[in-house]
């Protein structure tokens, strides 16, 4: 009895799982399937505007004091379209779907989902929170449940939150934990498969992924210090004073000011831990420079408390790491520090086969058409996609 010619339609479907079940970074993000995004031929640049909690200051006695709402907004821009091209014949329509998934779709679509996956991991570019020892690789307990603390200083909800780690701290982990009092099963898994499992010091689940990215701190000057007080709520900048000429900043390096310590978004009160800051563009300079941050500064008396004081002039800057070295960032995080969103592509006519297919927060698309000049069928397998940490306290990077 012969085979059931294959769909286009049963093709993308069997396509948009096997994307979906190679994800490890963005299968446990928020990429709730944004209705804004669902429109024929979407376009790169396309953006949606996300609301964040209100955050209000409570006030002692009896009298009342309204405060007007002061919530926040952030966004997230369709900005990244991925394919892979991949030719089948009409001969291969008439295997199993499982046979064609396996021979023909699997070897690339994995390859799609993890370049999507790498994408997103660079959202730690936008997360300030760090744990670990740049240059040591992860590999005690003590390191998750710095994480844990931070994400609780933070006031973090407990659940969902997850680890992703790159193969040696995935190794060192695995092996720095294998004495400690686990549940048979979580054991079981660990010698089985070499993963971490589920359930883990507070974690739900703790995955490696290859496609954690490295960070390269920029080509700093030494003797840092703020050049002048900051007086200024919400301010975004810092000015700095630096020994050296011509030196560089990247997005993504991290680091503290002396006498600036973060705060509880909840109590306002300091966590005894310095705030710990992100740069958010490029900065250079000689002898001085201006840094674009994140958080912003807003002391204990806003409502959007990020700092216990504003930083002083001559406050010593200390940058996490060392320059021109690069670092696997590893990351801890709850399921919304970061958001993921996919558009729908335009579906041509006129073509061999098209179809597209959205499943838990994701649209896939494929198209083939006939090449007549060559005599073959090539077919696309596309995903639009944004990605944006949107709720970077909620997150942690796990320096390795």
């Amino acid at each position: 009895m012969s085979n059931s010619l294959l769909t286009i339609d049963m093709i993308t479907r069997k396509s948009l799982e096997i994307l979906e079940n190679n994800l490890v970074i963005t299968r446990n993000v928020n990429r709730q399937y944004d209705d804004s995004f669902a429109v024929e031929g979407a376009k790169i640049g396309s953006t949606l505007r996300i609301r964040l909690p209100d955050r209000a200051l409570v006030t002692d006695g009896a009298a009342l004091t309204v405060q007007d709402d002061n919530e926040q907004f952030t966004t997230l821009t369709v900005s990244s379209q991925k394919h892979i091209g991949v030719n089948f014949s009409s001969a291969e329509l008439t295997m199993q779907l499982d046979d064609f998934a396996e021979r023909v779709l699997k070897p690339r679509v994995s390859q799609l989902a993890s370049s999507v996956d790498a994408d997103v991991a660079t959202a730690y570019k936008g997360i300030a929170n760090s744990v670990g020892t740049p240059g040591t690789t992860p590999a005690t307990s003590l390191v998750l449940l710095q994480a844990n603390q931070k994400l609780n200083e933070f006031a973090t909800p407990m659940s969902p939150r997850y680890a992703t780690v790159n193969p040696a701290a995935n190794a060192g982990l695995v092996e720095g934990l294998k004495g400690l009092f686990n549940p048979t099963g979580t054991i079981s898994r660990q010698f089985k498969n070499g993963m971490m499992g589920e359930g883990i010091l507070g974690l739900d689940e703790i995955n490696m992924s290859q496609s954690i990215a490295n960070h390269t701190n920029g080509d700093w000057g030494t003797t840092i210090t703020v050049t002048s007080t900051v007086t200024t709520e919400g301010q975004s900048t810092l000015p700095i004073s630096f020994t050296g000429s011509s030196k560089t900043w990247n997005v993504g390096d991290v680091f503290t000011i002396a006498g600036v310590f973060a705060v509880n978004p909840q109590t306002r009160q300091s966590t005894g831990s310095l705030q710990q800051f992100t740069v958010t563009a490029v900065a250079t300079g000689s002898s001085t420079a201006t840094l674009n941050i994140s958080p912003a500064l807003y002391t204990a008396a806003n409502a959007l408390a990020t700092v216990d004081s504003f930083p002083q002039a001559s406050a010593v800057v200390t940058m996490l790491g060392s320059a021109n070295t690069g670092y696997p960032q590893n990351l801890v995080y709850h399921k919304d520090a970061i958001s993921f969103a996919t558009a729908d592509l335009l579906l041509p006519q006129g073509v061999d086969m098209a179809s597209r297919q959205v499943h838990n927060g994701i649209s896939l698309r494929i198209v083939r058409q006939y090449d007549i000049n060559n005599d073959r069928m090539p077919c696309r397998i596309d995903v639009l996609y944004g990605f944006n940490a949107v709720r970077p306290i909620t997150a942690v990077r796990m320096w390795g």
